[in-house]
């Protein structure tokens, strides 16, 4: 019985199916229509070595309005400051592909609007034998990626050019079904982690100092401290969990780990500021049906114990109508809520395979008040797919 098979068994009735469950099973069913029956076979065999999720992510606005944009390749040096990135498809249902399109390739849109190519980021394939994560710094002036000259990752400042590449070789393999970057904030820091946790090694970079320490796989990184010594971690099948590992760089192992279980199955958000706070968002099952919808509070989570602490009613933002992801903070006090209209499907109805136009649904992102509830809309997008979609500061590829 393969990974995905005991998986799917173990989460059937607890495991928030909004999250690894259902990114899996939607993933390889798109895979499995566009590959030739020897190349399903092997990603079949191969599921617990890679699936991953591709986006198209362009701003709502009608292009016959505004006009296609330009792309170009990354330059050197001298990019302003990103406000996301997304994955190329070119393989659409009728008609060809626009000139210059780069299938599986990662894009990366400044806050004014231009668009660029990352050629030498490792492209993601349409078999899903290998992922390919890509980070943004919070303030945006970041990337880190695979570098597939490198053969391993690289963080690049897009502003003066330079590069740190990884003190290891991290072979293609080894970046398993679903990876996770988090890039510290001032890219000295790179922590990789993948799903499912098999025996290659996750790691915690030090880029600057070209060191290196393991880290547990199979969980998802959301928060790193200034120092690069703490991390925190949360594992939502077959339940949720946190986990807190500390002195990473005083010994040779991963350092002392403290895990908890949270009562319920919740999706957290990146950490907060101060470096202690969690929140998160209840996953509910409907009933009567096999659908998981959002829970209608914002839930704050205790690191140490995995109590919840306080609930807040949302203002503004529907909860129960909309798929709600928290991704990073905006502030002291918000964090950003990625949103996409609820809509409860029947077990085996997946979305079709990706094309590159029209896009498929809009993606609304909120800043919330972890404090009063109070949401405002900060922009829209359309999407293919939303679990690849990376905003600045929020794990690439969650």
């Amino acid at each position: 019985m393969t990974w995905l098979r005991d998986a799917l068994n173990d989460v059937a009735d607890d495991a928030p199916q909004v999250d690894l469950t259902e990114r899996t099973i939607r993933t390889r069913e798109r895979r499995r229509r566009r590959a030739t029956p020897l190349v399903a076979a092997a990603a079949v065999v191969a599921a617990a070595l890679a699936v991953t999720a591709a986006v198209r992510l362009l701003p709502a606005e009608p292009e016959a309005a505004t006009g296609p944009k330009a792309v170009s390749d990354l330059p050197a040096r001298g990019v302003e400051p990103l406000s996301h990135a997304y994955m190329t498809f070119c393989r659409p249902q009728s008609g060809e592909a626009p000139a210059g399109c780069v299938g599986g390739g990662w894009r990366v849109v400044t806050r004014d609007g231009r668009t660029y190519r990352v050629t030498q980021a490792l492209r993601g394939t349409h078999s899903g034998l290998v992922d390919s994560p890509l980070a943004i710094s919070r303030d945006g002036r970041k990337i880190a990626y695979y570098d597939i000259g490198a053969r391993t990752f690289a963080v690049g400042d897009l502003a003066s050019g330079s590069v740190l590449t990884a003190p290891t070789k991290v072979p293609e393999p080894w970046l398993g079904s679903i990876a996770h970057l988090l890039l510290s904030d001032d890219g000295r820091f790179l922590a990789f982690t993948k799903s499912p946790a098999l025996k290659d090694p996750a790691m915690l970079f030090d880029m600057r100092e070209h060191m290196v320490r393991p880290l547990p796989n199979g969980w998802n990184p959301i928060g790193l401290s200034p120092d690069g010594d703490t991390i925190t971690m949360a594992e939502y099948a077959p339940k949720t969990r946190l986990r807190t590992i500390t002195r990473l760089w005083q010994t040779y192992t991963a350092g002392n780990a403290k895990t908890v279980d949270v009562t319920g199955h919740y999706l957290a958000g990146g950490l907060g500021p101060d470096g202690k706070t969690v929140v998160a968002v209840e996953s509910v099952k409907v009933p009567g049906t096999g659908c998981v919808r959002s829970g209608e509070d914002l839930v704050q989570l205790d690191r140490e114990t995995g109590k919840v602490v306080r609930r807040v009613p949302v203002r503004v933002l529907s909860m129960t109508g909309n798929f709600v992801y928290l991704r990073s903070w905006t502030g002291p006090q918000e964090v950003t809520a990625l949103t996409q209209p609820f809509a409860c499907k029947k077990s085996g109805d997946f979305d079709p395979a990706p094309t590159l136009d029209p896009p498929y649904a809009p993606f609304t992102a909120y800043a919330v008040n972890v404090k009063t509830g109070q949401a405002r809309k900060l922009a829209t997008y359309t999407a293919q797919d939303f679990f690849a979609l990376v905003l600045p500061g929020t794990p690439g590829t969650l």
